[in-house]
């Protein structure tokens, strides 16, 4: 499964349209924590088009990656048959580099399929047409995400935001009150009602690389409140419960 996309503009539109897809994988690999290096690969020795067709594709995807500010290095002859592309490799936590997001200016798959727009003269004249992926392979890329984060996702990205751990089966009632409450705001929340120690509930949310673990029972109840420790940082003290939603809230919007 693949994010593609295929963008049909007018040759005037080329670079405004390329600029706007790079800002777009910008974007994206910053909001996942990524960096990325970019390679441009030129015509190969087998390919469909003219030569000016060519140079002005490959000028086009230069300029754009100026006009942006990007570095990149030059694959002479790796393009594909039918148009030069940009190909983004990301960087994971251990340094690996992995190829995902590209974008391919095609001057070619318009002319094979006789497409055609009228222009401001009410002739006929042939688009250009991006195609671009982003992710690239889906299943992929979140393999490459899970390796990224080692399992430990940032609070946004986490299937499980929040494990609520009642010290005893006491607190359940007050457990489950903070998880409706918590879902009515749109987090991702468990209760852990086993009847375990509350040691081994905090090792095993801690296993599981939840963000946050609120650890309830009689002070909580009566003060209204949880007492939070984060993943990576421990015990953050005890701290209302609508203080704690705003936190979190706050910090899943900002995605980090």
């Amino acid at each position: 499964t693949q994010d593609d996309a295929h963008l049909f503009m007018l040759p005037s539109q080329v670079k405004d349209e390329l600029v706007g897809v790079m800002d777009l994988a910008d974007y994206i690999y910053d909001v996942f924590g990524f960096k990325y290096h970019v390679e441009l690969s030129t015509r190969p020795e087998n390919s469909m088009g003219t030569d000016e067709q060519w140079e002005m594709a490959t000028n086009n995807l230069i300029e754009a990656l100026n006009e942006k500010n990007i570095d990149y290095i030059v694959n002479e002859g790796d393009g594909a048959f039918y148009g030069p592309k940009i190909d983004y490799h990301l960087e994971d936590a251990i340094g690996r580099t992995w190829q995902c997001g590209t974008i391919q200016l095609d001057f070619q798959m318009p002319e094979r399929f006789d497409l055609t727009y009228i222009d401001k003269d009410n002739e006929k004249k042939r688009p250009v047409m991006i195609h671009r992926t982003i992710l690239g392979s889906i299943e992929r890329f979140m393999g490459i995400l899970i390796e990224h984060y080692a399992g430990k996702f940032p609070a946004w990205l986490a299937p499980v935001q929040v494990s609520i751990l009642p010290i005893s089966d006491k607190f359940n009632e007050y457990a489950y009150e903070l998880e409706k409450i918590f879902k009515e705001n749109n987090l991702r929340v468990e209760v852990d009602d086993r009847t375990e120690k509350i040691g081994y509930k905090i090792r095993e949310a801690q296993l599981q690389k939840i963000p946050y673990m609120l650890v309830v029972g009689e002070k909580e109840v009566e003060e209204k409140a949880v007492s939070v420790r984060k993943r990576d940082e421990g015990d953050l003290g005890q701290i209302g419960v609508e203080d704690f939603i705003e936190k979190i809230k706050k910090e899943i919007e900002n995605k980090r």
